[in-house]
Order: C-alpha cells, then sequence, then structure tokens
C-alpha cells in the first residue's frame, strides 16, 4: 500500500500520495491513473500554530499533524452523509494532498473561526480543514505561509510511546517541518486505511496515540520492503523521489496496553 504523487500544479500547493484504503468513499484501486487526475481535485488544508514566542517542538508537531489527519478522518462529519463527508469522498477519489501552512496571532484568530477542527498536542497546536478544491481556497488561509517552516527539538525526542503505532521517518532524507507534517499526516492515514473497522474504532477510542520517529538506516532497511505502509514521495517539492514513512504498529491495535 503506496500513495504516488501527482505533480504540482503552482508553487504554493505541495501535492502529495496517494492510496487503495479499505473502507467506504475511499479511492477505488481499480480506478486508473488517468481517471484520478481528471476527477475534481482536493486538497486537506493544515495550519501549525507558530508563535514567535514558544514555538512548537518539531516532533510534536508532526505528531499533532499525524492526529490531526486520524481525528479529520474519523469525524462523523467526514463520514456517511455528514456535512463534510461529499468533500473527504473527493478528495480521496482524485489525487491526496495535503498542504499545512502556518499562522499566528490574528492569522491563528481567523483560521480558527473557519469550520475545522483543532488538535492540540503537548506544544503544539494543528487545525485540520475539510478538503477543498485546488482553485477555491478560502482568502483566510490562501495568504498564510506555506513554505519554509521550520521547527526543532530541544532534546532528542527518545525511545517511541509504547502502546501505540509508529510512523517511522526515513533516516536519508532532509524535510522542513510542513514537508515532514504533511509526510507524517499521509503515513496515519496510510495505517487508518491498512485497519480493520474495529482497530479504527479502538484507536479513536484511546485519542489516537502514536509516535513519530526518525528510523535508524538498518532499520529503515528492513521496514521499506517488510509490506508495511509505506508512503512513497515522488519528489516535486523538496526532496527526491523515494520513500519517506513506514506505518508500523496499527494492525492489531486493541488500545488495551495505550
Amino acid at each position: 500500500m503506496s500513495i504516488p504523487e501527482a505533480a504540482p500544479e503552482d508553487p504554493n500547493h505541495r501535492p502529495e500520495e496517494r492510496a487503495a484504503p479499505p473502507e467506504p468513499g475511499a479511492p477505488d484501486e481499480a480506478r486508473t491513473e488517468r481517471s484520478r487526475d481528471e476527477a475534481p481535485q482536493f486538497v486537506l488544508p493544515m495550519v501549525v500554530r507558530l508563535e514567535r514566542i514558544d514555538p512548537p517542538e518539531r516532533t510534536d508537531a508532526l505528531e499533532t499533524a499525524a492526529r490531526a489527519v486520524l481525528v479529520m478522518l474519523s469525524d462523523p462529519r467526514s463520514r456517511d452523509g455528514g456535512e463534510w463527508a461529499e468533500a473527504v469522498r473527493q478528495w480521496q477519489d482524485a489525487r491526496i494532498r495535503k498542504v499545512v501552512r502556518r499562522a499566528r496571532g490574528a492569522e491563528w484568530r481567523r483560521a480558527e473561526a473557519l469550520p475545522g477542527i483543532t488538535v492540540s498536542g503537548k506544544s503544539a497546536e494543528v487545525r485540520v480543514f475539510p478538503p477543498v478544491p485546488l482553485d477555491g481556497w478560502p482568502k483566510n488561509l490562501a495568504r498564510l505561509q506555506v513554505s519554509g517552516t521550520e521547527l526543532e527539538d530541544p532534546q532528542p525526542p527518545g525511545a517511541p510511546a509504547p502502546g501505540g503505532p509508529v510512523l517511522w521517518m526515513s533516516p536519508s532524507t532532509t524535510m522542513t517541518a510542513g514537508k515532514a507534517m504533511a509526510q507524517a499526516g499521509h503515513g496515519a492515514q496510510l495505517a487508518w486505511w491498512d485497519q480493520s473497522d474495529a482497530e479504527r474504532a479502538a484507536w479513536r477510542a484511546a485519542g489516537f496515540p502514536l509516535s513519530v520517529r526518525t528510523a535508524e538506516p538498518e532499520q529503515w532497511q528492513r521496514l521499506v520492503p517488510s509490506g508495511l505502509p509505506v508512503v512513497r514521495d515522488a519528489g516535486f517539492t523538496e526532496i527526491a523521489p523515494g520513500d519517506t514513512v513506514v506505518a508500523e504498529g496499527h494492525r492489531g491495535f486493541d488500545g488495551f496496553d495505550s
């Protein structure tokens, strides 16, 4: 299971990957590449709060972005005839795209006033919005900066938290925080698509525990061909084509150890 990237329409959009999930309303494995390209194109907007003082830690921002994607996918408004369901369906029917922008102060307050969901981590706040057409961004989101979002971890993040899935980042790929947040979101989405209904329900009930960590080189070489979900980037923005994220630990999740 992987997500091939689409070509970019303009420099402000970060086209990302796609896969065929085993759930209603998700992309159909039988759809051709051409039909996906010809379908209406949507993007999932995310905004990270980035104030001048006390910016979020990088790893926490990546984990919060990943959870934000899961919260959007599992929200009742995104499913079963909910008010966002059609936009989510069209987004998943075509080329999956996620764009992470940044906001502070009044920009953040204006973003919070738009329909969406704010997900908070230890230091990070990420607001995710229902998918919008590529050329239909709300004005208060379209004006936000998309490139060059950089964050740091003051200390190494340590071992993954026990009891939750891990999104392993490639040790050989350097990305800005914004790009990495989108990639973590793709990894979380692949994990969600790869789960049974019972596993999804347990993960959601537990609050979507997960960790994002950079794999060791030897570990990465084992993970990529292991049959686990892999995010593959086509190299249109920032990085060369290649594998960027492997999701592990989501299969068989029951929440008892989280």
